[in-house]
């Protein structure tokens, strides 16, 4: 009995570090909504600037650097994804704000439950299917009002759910890189990092003319604030709490990023969300929830897949 009340408050304690990264995460699409600075500009800097610090971290820690070739590449290519991931969410939430977009980002499941089967063979499950179903109605609904009052509807949903196989391809080589050689935590993430920088360079070159550079003082530290708190501190929370919960719990708390996000579009920048939208949100976020319950996760959960990875390094320490 002396061991089940500590045990008690680790898991709250652990509950309590999740919900709150994932809300950092989603006020993190506050600050790409209110910096004037391009979708993936705003991609470059975060990733640069993250970068940096995981660079200090890996060097501070003394982290071995793996050989393999082949990890090196597959990090890199990583990198490339997310830093097209990140860009494109950017986009989304110009069009259609935090909340919508956050919640079309989420939608990562279904591709990598896609890549699951054609690339690695993983059978799906009825759960899978059924899940897809639902949230094809769930984003119907959505959808619906949003291109009645919005002429930037359709570039912001084709961005949003882009951004989400993004995601999912970068979360892939995730995994082919950890299968190439293991690689440490701040090494990995150094490398992803690398990766999706030297990626948006030229699009946003191209693509952010005049939108490239912070204007004020108070632009650049949200910036800086975005590539770190947001990048870091949000990750090394989730990081820590995920192997201290279940799977259950952990693909149900993890959905307080798009609820977060929605709710701060709602009540902090007045966009009108109307009811059939709010159910469209609960019946996509229980699609979401319910896609990533397999009985075998290989490649369940993006966000999850991706923190129970990166937790296993920061326990090595």
């Amino acid at each position: 009995m002396a061991d089940v009340q500590p045990q008690h408050t680790s898991s709250q304690s652990a509950s309590l570090g999740l919900i709150i990264g994932c809300i950092i995460f989603g006020l993190g699409s506050l600050i790409v909504a209110h910096v004037e600075v391009g979708g993936y500009a705003m991609a470059f800097w975060r990733l640069a600037i993250s970068g940096v610090v995981f660079t200090l971290l890996a060097r501070w820690k003394s982290q071995p650097t793996p050989a393999s070739r082949k990890a090196w590449i597959y990090a890199l290519l990583s990198g490339a994804f997310l830093g097209f991931d990140l860009a494109l969410w950017h986009e989304s939430i110009y069009a259609v704000g935090p909340g919508i977009s956050t919640l079309l980002n989420s939608l990562q499941i279904f591709f990598l439950a896609a890549f699951g089967y054609f690339i690695f063979k993983e059978r799906q499950t009825i759960f899978q299917l059924i899940s897809l179903v639902i949230a094809l109605v769930g984003v119907a609904f959505i959808a619906s009002p949003e291109f009645a009052n919005n002429t930037h509807a359709a570039r912001g949903f084709i961005t949003g759910i882009i951004s989400g196989a993004m995601l999912a391809s970068s979360m892939t080589f995730i995994r082919m890189t950890h299968d190439a050689a293991p690689t440490p935590i701040f090494i990995l993430m150094q490398r992803i990092s690398i990766g999706g920088s030297i990626a948006m360079l030229i699009p946003m070159l191209l693509l952010d003319q005049g939108n490239i550079l912070p204007n004020t003082l108070n632009e650049l530290g949200w910036i800086l604030i975005y590539g770190t708190v947001m990048q870091c501190l949000a990750w090394g929370l989730i990081a820590y709490s995920i192997p201290k919960l279940s799977l259950a719990l952990t693909g149900l708390l993890l959905l307080s990023e798009p609820v977060a996000a929605l709710l701060i579009d709602y009540l902090w920048l007045y966009k009108p969300i109307n009811s059939l939208q709010w159910l469209g949100a609960g019946l996509t976020m229980f699609a979401i929830y319910l896609g990533s319950l397999k009985p075998k996760p290989l490649l369940a959960d993006a966000k999850l897949r991706r923190y129970r990875f990166f937790a296993r390094f920061y326990r090595r320490r």
